[in-house]
């Protein structure tokens, strides 16, 4: 990357290795560290985010996992021509990838923001398939108000006729240092690292993100908080709640201490905001480790 020093390149210590699935008509990529007969660890990735940026937790857990890693429909390396992008294919999507990693036996699951919520559902929804959950910052939405449904569908369609889009950038250092700038306690190296995979060089030479604008449509179907606690609540799995002591995510998913997790416990990392996978991905690491050592 031009200006970017090279000694400040990020050098992952895991490898990782990529692999493709026909799921529910979608060619999803997954990303893989370690060995397959190592314990499993499935990780879910946030919104606009890839299943490749966990590497620097992979590179800090101590002890030997087999994590894998799947890029959502329609982000990362994972196309799909969608229309709309809703949570319950989000759901299936995860049921089905589970049963080709792990068809007989519960599994480990770490999901960050809308991955967590999205392993939150599972987890009640199928808690026969869930043997431990450590929700990084998946809070769920503040419940909306029914009398905002007529606006909210007419805010979608104006939107889908007009076509949302994502910025895109000069270089890959130009978002290498928007992300320097918006994560503390990310590298340079790391920032770099994050960019590359977040992004790809288009035919017209700009760099635009791997993520179908589609998924900036606003969602005409309001959520509905007790639901999804109805689902949390079904959970018979043991859940860590994971936050950053630096995170914004209370303006829009409301108080935490709402969350119905039967089996729930709950930790704060200081270093991290939002983003505890770029910003503390030591502690991070090691939070999950001590709670799924349990398991073992």
């Amino acid at each position: 990357m031009a200006g970017m020093p090279t000694t400040e390149r990020y050098q992952p210590r895991v490898p990782r290795n990529l692999a493709q699935h026909r799921v529910r008509r979608i060619d999803y990529q997954v990303h893989t560290w370690g060995d397959a007969d190592a314990p499993l660890m499935v990780y879910l990735h946030g919104w606009a985010d890839s299943g490749a940026t966990f590497q620097f937790v992979v590179d800090a857990l101590e002890s030997d996992w087999f994590v894998v890693a799947p890029d959502w429909r329609g982000f990362g390396l994972t196309p799909c021509e969608c229309t709309s992008y809703w949570f319950p294919d989000y759901v299936a999507d995860l049921h089905d990838l589970l049963e080709i990693y792990s068809p007989g036996t519960p599994v480990r699951l770490v999901g960050h923001s809308m991955g967590g919520n999205v392993a939150s559902l599972y987890a009640g929804v199928m808690p026969e398939r869930v043997l431990a959950l450590v929700n990084i910052e998946g809070f769920g939405l503040i419940d909306s108000d029914p009398a905002n449904a007529p606006q909210r569908y007419r805010e979608w369609l104006d939107a889908s006729r007009s076509g949302p889009s994502f910025s895109t950038y000069s270089d890959f250092d130009a978002l290498a240092t928007r992300l320097y700038r918006r994560y503390p306690g990310i590298s340079m190296g790391q920032a770099a690292f994050v960019a590359e995979q977040w992004a790809r060089k288009a035919d017209d030479g700009t760099i635009v993100l791997r993520a179908d604008p589609i998924h900036k449509l606003p969602n005409p179907v309001l959520y509905r908080r007790r639901e999804a606690e109805a689902c949390w609540s079904a959970a018979t799995a043991e859940v860590l709640l994971i936050s950053g002591a630096k995170s914004d995510a209370a303006r829009w998913s409301g108080d935490v201490a709402t969350l119905t997790h039967p089996r729930l416990q709950s930790v704060q990392l200081d270093e991290a905001g939002h983003m505890p996978h770029f910003e503390a991905p030591g502690p991070l690491a090691a939070e999950i480790e001590a709670f799924f050592r349990s398991t073992l």
